[in-house]
């Protein structure tokens, strides 16, 4: 008992210290009231993390303690690079408007500062969704930052509140990863994994910012997570997670929410057993997951091609194509290269050009030789070598899981992974930023 008590009055001290020290760096530090926002925010951070973390011990035995410390770090060391962001840029950077407000992504500084204003008006917080395209496509993350600032927020904008829940909620992706790889492929590879995403440059970067990926992460590992339960006798444990993470996957991109659903369908179909493949409610489950997707592309699809087609398929034919007509625009203008590329191919071919430059990037040796602020140089490499390593890996994995010449979790796995990278190959195109 006495151990439970020095613990909480642990963790309960290192909040106030830490709340303290945030308002502090905060452009809030004389009031109180910053203070009192950031200690709010910290507890939701950390209540979140304490919560998943209950709930999965309802489903997983002997879960170690390592694994509740890890997510715990990995939260700590994105909110320390999301600082880092914040007092290094205006000094190093080049002097955007985006660096000097301390952001390392000009999307996350529009949004952001979106956000505040809409916490300071008048309006329904609803009007996210409504008038905003410019700032959110989608509305869902600019609704949540405006409700935290208009709920949480001090007297002066300050960025690092949502910092604090970005951090909280990327890490909270290390918890469930771990869940889906013991799951299919034991404690060693888990292991591996959690480890590997804590430190992969990608998913600091955007957990230590206010980007909507720090939390559609979090909801894949959430869904892949629910998925294998429901193949491993816990069916509606695993559905409830599926639909949780689904439905709050739709506001922030639907986009996002219809690539989980294939991906959700492609890994079910492997880890599923012959006895499940001939089970009809598995195929019934599949057509729902296939419905609530065109239902999502219906109803959202003017967020994703305004004044398309009616038709779900159609609309989403017009938009792969539109987005692979202005990504190679984008990236002619961005790389000369890649413009005498285009000059000497067929406009057919220019969709096929911009996937497999968007696959390769960021680009090792051109991060390495490229020029430019200190700061952004070591980004560009830091980057470059997490992506670097991992796409090793990845095309390591298919490899290795065609050689046994049989279904497996593993080969599923890497096609849903790789359909992602190709889709969002196309979309970025050469844009590392997007």
């Amino acid at each position: 008992m006495m151990a439970r008590w020095r613990g909480l009055l642990s963790v309960g001290f290192s909040i106030l210290f830490l709340s303290f020290g945030l308002a502090w760096i905060s452009p809030d530090l004389l009031s109180i009231q910053g203070w009192i926002s950031f200690f709010a925010v910290i507890l939701l951070g950390f209540g979140s993390i304490l919560g998943s973390w209950r709930f999965l011990k309802n489903t997983e035995q002997n879960i170690p303690d390592w694994v509740l410390r890890l997510v715990l770090s990995a939260a700590f060391i994105r909110l320390v690079v999301g600082v880092f962001w914040l007092i290094v840029l205006p000094l190093w950077g080049y002097g955007g408007e985006g660096e000097s407000a301390g952001y390392i992504m000009s999307d996350a500084y529009r949004r952001d500062t979106a956000a505040w204003e809409l916490s300071q008006s008048q309006g329904s917080l609803f009007d996210a969704f409504d008038g905003h395209r410019s700032v959110d496509q989608y509305g869902g993350l600019l609704f949540f930052s405006a409700a935290i600032y208009r709920f949480f927020g001090g007297i002066t904008h300050m960025p690092l509140l949502l910092v604090v829940l970005t951090a909280s909620c990327s890490a909270l992706a290390v918890l469930y990863t771990w869940g889906f790889t013991r799951r299919i492929w034991g404690k060693s590879v888990a292991k591996i994994a959690a480890w590997g995403l804590v430190f992969y440059p990608e998913a600091v970067l955007l957990g230590s910012s206010q980007m909507r990926e720090a939390f559609t992460v979090t909801l894949a590992s959430v869904a892949l997570y629910g998925l294998v339960l429901v193949f491993r006798q816990q069916p509606k444990i695993g559905v409830s997670y599926i639909l949780i993470a689904l439905a709050l996957g739709m506001p922030l991109s639907p986009t996002f929410t219809l690539l989980l659903i294939g991906v959700l369908v492609i890994v079910g179909f492997f880890l599923a057993q012959d006895r499940w493949v001939a089970n009809w409610r598995v195929w019934i489950g599949v057509g729902v997951l296939i419905g609530i997707g065109l239902t999502g592309l219906f109803l959202f699809g003017d967020d994703l091609l305004p004044g398309g087609a009616s038709n779900p398929l159609v609309k989403l034919q017009q938009w792969i194509e539109n987005t692979a007509r202005w990504q190679a625009n984008v990236s002619s203008h961005i790389s000369g290269w890649m413009q005498k590329i285009f000059a000497r191919t067929p406009r057919k071919m220019h969709m096929w050009i911009i996937t497999a430059y968007g696959v390769v990037q960021p680009f090792l040796p051109a991060a390495l030789f490229a020029k430019g602020k200190a700061i952004w140089w070591g980004i560009a490499i830091w980057r470059a070598l997490g992506w670097s390593a991992l796409l090793l890996m990845l095309l390591y994995a298919p490899i290795r899981a065609l050689r046994r010449f049989k279904r497996s979790a593993a080969l599923g796995a890497s096609i849903a992974v790789w359909a992602v990278i190709l889709i969002a190959a196309l979309l970025g195109g050469g844009d590392q930023w997007d």
